[in-house]
C-alpha cells in the first residue's frame, strides 16, 4: 500500500504548496462516515456466497422450536459458474498505435507488446482481475491496485486485489474510471513498526502517539520537546474522530490512510502538429520560438493533477505529487451494477438473498415436518408426565401408556397425527425457490453445468446462449476495468523506457523467427543536422485494447476442430501449406521441434539427390517383395517369358503405391523448404 514512495522529511501538517490540510483530510473522513451504508449489506452477501447463510440468532431460535438447520447453498455454486464463464473467455491485451504510421507506430506498438504480455503474466495482473472479479459479481464491487513492486528481487510491476472494505471514494462521480473523483483513501490496519520502516524520519512521533504521549518526554514539559511534535500532540487532542478509528495500543497497530486526491489547476497548453497536446514551459526555447513563429497556439485550459498524502489520524507523514507518470489512481474499480438514486454497487446476490433463504427455511421444516406429530388429547389421558409424553409423542417406537380410567370416561380424546399434506406443499414451495434464484441471477442450469429443463442439444445450447446474455452488461464493465489495469500497467512500462535506447527481443516460435526492435535510437537528421529518437515511444501515442480472441485452452481446441475439417478439404499443394499452421494448434509434446524438422526438410537437397532417395525406396519396395517372387519361383522357372511378365506385374502393383508416397513426401518436404519464412 505504500510503495513508490521515497521517505521525506516533511513538517507535520504544514498545509503550504497545496498540500492536503488536516482539515480537508478530516472533511473527508466525515464524508466517508455520511455515505449511504452499503457495506454490511455486502458483507452479508458474500457470506452467502461462503455458505455462511445461519447466523446464531436463527440457529438458536431452531434449536429452541427443534428444528434442525440446514443449508443448501444454491448462491455460491451460481457466482462460481459466472467466474468461471470469466476464465473461458478471458482475452489477451494488444496495443495498437493510434497515431501516424509513418512515425514507426507498428514497431513501437509490437516492442511494447510483446512487454505488455509479459508483465501480464509476471504481475499477476489475470489473478488479481479475477479475484477483483468475484466481488464484482456477487456485491458489485471489486478493485485492483497497479504499482511499482518494492522488493527489488520480484518483478518491478505488480497488480494485486484489494478487499472492498479497504477503499473508500468520491460518490459523487459515477463515471467509469473514476476520472472526476476528488479523492480516494485506502486505510488498513499494519503493524507500526511497518510504518516505521517506510517513515524512519517520524520515529519519535509514531512512538508517541502509542505511548499516548505519557513518560518523559510528555509536551506538557517546558521545553521536554520539538516544536513539530508538540504541534502534533495539539493535533491529536483536538482532532474530533475518535481515537479507536486509527490507534490500537494493545496490540501495538496502527491504521495507516493512503489519500489520493486531485487539485485542479490553470495551465497554458499547446497543440502540436502531430496531434500531441503539452503544457507550455516558457523555459524551453523551442516551445517560445514555436509560439513566437505562429506554429501553435496557445490556448488555457484547466487540468487535474495527482497527488498522494500518508496519514497516521491527525498526523501527516508525507505528501508529494503522484510518483506515477499518469493522472490517475493506482487503484482501479470494477463495477457490477449501481444504485440508480444512491449510486451504491451491487450484484447479482442481491436478489437471491431471500430465495436462499427460503430454500433454506423449506429444507428444515421439511425435515421436521416429517419427523414431528401432533397429539390431541384430554387432560389426564396420559398417565405420565406432559414432558416425557412429548418426548415419546414424535419418536417412531413410541410406548404411550393411557389412563385407563380417564379413557373410559365419556368425551375421553387421545389422537396422533402427521400432517404430510403440508410437508408436500412445502415441497413445492422448495422447488420454486430454487428455480426463482436461477431467475434472480439469470443464470440456467446447463450455464451451471447442471441438467436443466433443455430437451435437446439445440435447446440448451440456445439457454447458454440466454444466459450468456443476460452477463452481458456485468462482462462489458469487467472488460473496461481489465482494459484500465493494462493501460495503467503500459504507463508504468513507457515510463521507464523513456529515453534510453533498448532493444527488444520479440521471441517467435517456430512458425516465426526472434524479431528485434530498437527503440529509442538516437539519430541525426541528414538535411537539418537535427538529433532525435528513432521509435521514440514517448511521441507514439498508444492504446490497449483487448484481443478478439480468447487464449484459453478450450478455445483453441475447437480452432483445431475447425483446422483439422479445413484441412481435409484441401488440394495436396494448399495442404503442404496448412500443415506446419494445423500442427501449432496441437498441444503434443515436441511440438516446436516437430515444425523445425518440417520446415527444414530437404531444404538444401538437389533434384539428384531427391532421385537417390526415391531409387533407395523402390529398391528397398522391391526388396520387401523378394520373398513372394521366391515362393513362385519353382513354378515360372521354365517359363521366362512368364517370369518376366510377372516379376513386371508384381513390380507395378508392389511398388506403384510406395514410389508415389516416397515422391509425394520429397515434393512436399521441397515445397516446404522453399516456402518463405513467416514474418
Amino acid at each position: 500500500m505504500i510503495n513508490s514512495i521515497s521517505p521525506e522529511t516533511k513538517t507535520l501538517n504544514d498545509t503550504k504548496g497545496g498540500e492536503l490540510s488536516l482539515t480537508e483530510f478530516t472533511n473527508i473522513f466525515k464524508e466517508i462516515q455520511n455515505q449511504p451504508a452499503w457495506r454490511s449489506r455486502a458483507d452479508r452477501e458474500m457470506d452467502y456466497v461462503d455458505g455462511n447463510q445461519l447466523d446464531s440468532d436463527i440457529l438458536q431460535k431452531q434449536q429452541a422450536l427443534g428444528i434442525p438447520p440446514a443449508i443448501e447453498p444454491l448462491v455460491g455454486p451460481a457466482i462460481e459458474a459466472v467466474t468461471g464463464f470469466e476464465a473461458k473467455t478471458r482475452t489477451d491485451w494488444r496495443i495498437t498505435p493510434d497515431g501516424d504510421e509513418k512515425q514507426g507506430g507498428d514497431d513501437v506498438a509490437a516492442a511494447l507488446n510483446f512487454k505488455l504480455n509479459q508483465a501480464e503474466r509476471k504481475s499477476g495482473a489475470d489473478r488479481a482481475c479475477s479475484d477483483a472479479f468475484l466481488p464484482q459479481a456477487a456485491v458489485g464491487i471489486g478493485w485492483v491496485e497497479v504499482s511499482r513492486e518494492s522488493d527489488p528481487f520480484k518483478f518491478p510491476y505488480r497488480c494485486t486485489a484489494v478487499h472492498r472494505n479497504e477503499i473508500w471514494w468520491d460518490m459523487l462521480d459515477r463515471e467509469p474510471g473514476l476520472p472526476k473523483a476528488r479523492w480516494l483513501t485506502r486505510s488498513r490496519w499494519v503493524d507500526s513498526s511497518q510504518v516505521k520502516l517506510k517513515f524512519p524520519q517520524h520515529l519519535d512521533l509514531i512512538d508517541r502517539a502509542l505511548g499516548r504521549w505519557r513518560g518523559e518526554y510528555e509536551p506538557t514539559i517546558d521545553g521536554g520537546t520539538t516544536t513539530g511534535l508538540r504541534n502534533a500532540w495539539e493535533a491529536e487532542t483536538g482532532w474530533s474522530i475518535e481515537e479507536q478509528e486509527w490507534l490500537n495500543t494493545e496490540t501495538n497497530r496502527v491504521r495507516l490512510f493512503e489519500v489520493w486526491y486531485r487539485r485542479w489547476e490553470s495551465v497554458t497548453v499547446i497543440k502540436l502538429p502531430d496531434g500531441r497536446i503539452v503544457e507550455y514551459n516558457a523555459k524551453l526555447a523551442t516551445h517560445v520560438i514555436a509560439v513566437a513563429q505562429g506554429y501553435v497556439k496557445p490556448q488555457k485550459a484547466v487540468v487535474a493533477r495527482m497527488y498522494v498524502s500518508f496519514w497516521l489520524g491527525p498526523h501527516k507523514l508525507y505528501d508529494g505529487p503522484t510518483p506515477y507518470r499518469h493522472s490517475d489512481f493506482p487503484y482501479v474499480q470494477f463495477v457490477g451494477s449501481r444504485e440508480d438514486r444512491t449510486g451504491v454497487p451491487y450484484g447479482r446476490v442481491k436478489g437471491m438473498i431471500y430465495l436462499q433463504d427460503a430454500v433454506n427455511s423449506s429444507i428444515s421444516k421439511i425435515r421436521w415436518g416429517l419427523s414431528a406429530t401432533r397429539t390431541i388429547r384430554t387432560k389426564g389421558a396420559v398417565a405420565v408426565s406432559d414432558e416425557i409424553f412429548r418426548q415419546q409423542a414424535s419418536r417412531v417406537d413410541a410406548d404411550i401408556i393411557l389412563s385407563q380410567e380417564h379413557m373410559a370416561k365419556a368425551g375421553s380424546v387421545f389422537k396422533v397425527e402427521r400432517d404430510f399434506q403440508l410437508t408436500e406443499q412445502q415441497y413445492k414451495m422448495l422447488n420454486d425457490s430454487r428455480a426463482g434464484i436461477d431467475r434472480a441471477s439469470g443464470i440456467s442450469a446447463g450455464f451451471k453445468g447442471q441438467q436443466g429443463s433443455a430437451t435437446s442439444g439445440v435447446q440448451e445450447s440456445t439457454q447458454i446462449e440466454q444466459a450468456t446474455q443476460a452477463l452481458s452488461t456485468l462482462m462489458d464493465n469487467f472488460k473496461f476495468g481489465r482494459t484500465k489495469v493494462g493501460e495503467l500497467l503500459l504507463s508504468l512500462i513507457i515510463e521507464d523506457m523513456i529515453g534510453e535506447e533498448q532493444t527488444v527481443v520479440i521471441k517467435g516460435n517456430a512458425l516465426r523467427p526472434d524479431r528485434e526492435v530498437r527503440l529509442n535510437v538516437p539519430m541525426t537528421d541528414p538535411q537539418t543536422g537535427q538529433k532525435y529518437l528513432d521509435n521514440d515511444i514517448e511521441r507514439i501515442r498508444l492504446k490497449v485494447a483487448m484481443n478478439d480472441v480468447p487464449s484459453t485452452p478450450s478455445f483453441r481446441t475447437q480452432q483445431l476442430a475447425a483446422m483439422s475439417e479445413a484441412f481435409k478439404s484441401m488440394p495436396q499443394e494448399y495442404q503442404v501449406v496448412a500443415l506446419p499452421h494445423l500442427l501449432s494448434l496441437m498441444d503434443v509434446p515436441n511440438r516446436d521441434e516437430l515444425l523445425e524438422d518440417i520446415k527444414n526438410a530437404n531444404q538444401n537437397a538437389t533434384p539428384e539427390q531427391i532421385q537417390a532417395r526415391i531409387d533407395e525406396a523402390v529398391q528397398l519396395a522391391l526388396e520387401r517383395s523378394d520373398h513372394a517372387l521366391r515362393s513362385r519361383e519353382l513354378d515360372l522357372k521354365y517359363n521366362p517369358e512368364k517370369l518376366m511378365a510377372e516379376i513386371h506385374k508384381m513390380t507395378s502393383e508392389t511398388v506403384k503405391n510406395g514410389v508415389q508416397s516416397a515422391f509425394s513426401a520429397m515434393q512436399a518436404g521441397q515445397t516446404i523448404a522453399q516456402m518463405p519464412m513467416i514474418a
